[in-house]
């Protein structure tokens, strides 16, 4: 028998926005916890460096707008658009972004989006929070599938999406476009069961 009533959300509308934003820990003394305004200097930081500015498209050439990005991180989450959490020491500045992009509760869906300033890079850290975070995100949120989508010309994103348990699902042709032009994409996802 066919139901008149449409498909459930996957996650209810509201359950994100009414909970305040989680301090997650992670091993080695790192934890994901919200940016906070005092951050705008590593936010600025990032928007300076090279490879972070070629692989996520990041624009930030002031304190002032990385402060208003931080703002506007926080209205995208009350308003259960996305999810952005900053990776730092316990307790210390931030050295790192990884977050919910494209989030869709009624769906079920998100792509995972991170980074890390050059100091904290090849220390496993990110591979951490990328699992900590899909744990976050399958079991606490209630989603049902996770997207990690990068170049084919950025290997270290690879990386740390096949240790994160990520499957390799395919190659997006010419499904971004860079600086240098458009890149085809490989596409990994992770799904309730997985881990």
């Amino acid at each position: 028998m066919i139901s008149d009533s449409p498909v459930p959300a996957v996650v209810p509308p509201g359950r994100m926005a009414r909970n305040p934003q989680p301090v997650l820990g992670l091993p080695r003394g790192f934890e994901l916890r919200p940016w906070r305004p005092d951050d705008a200097d590593a936010l600025l930081a990032a928007g300076q460096d090279p490879a972070i500015r070629r692989w996520n498209l990041l624009h930030v050439d002031s304190t002032e707008a990385a402060r208003r990005r931080i703002e506007r991180m926080h209205r995208r989450r009350q308003a259960e658009e996305s999810a952005i959490w900053a990776i730092a020491r316990t307790g210390g500045e931030a050295i790192g972004l990884i977050g919910w992009g494209d989030l869709d509760l009624r769906g079920g869906s998100a792509e995972i989006v991170y980074w890390v300033l050059p100091p904290a890079r090849g220390n496993g850290v990110m591979v951490e929070a990328v699992r900590r975070l899909s744990q976050w995100a399958l079991d606490d949120l209630g989603l049902h599938r996770l997207r990690l989508c990068h170049s084919v010309a950025n290997p270290a994103s690879c990386r740390v999406a096949v240790k994160a348990g990520y499957s390799l699902e395919g190659t997006m042709r010419s499904a971004l476009l860079h600086a240098d032009g458009w890149h085809d994409q490989h596409l990994h996802a992770l799904v309730q069961g997985d881990i």
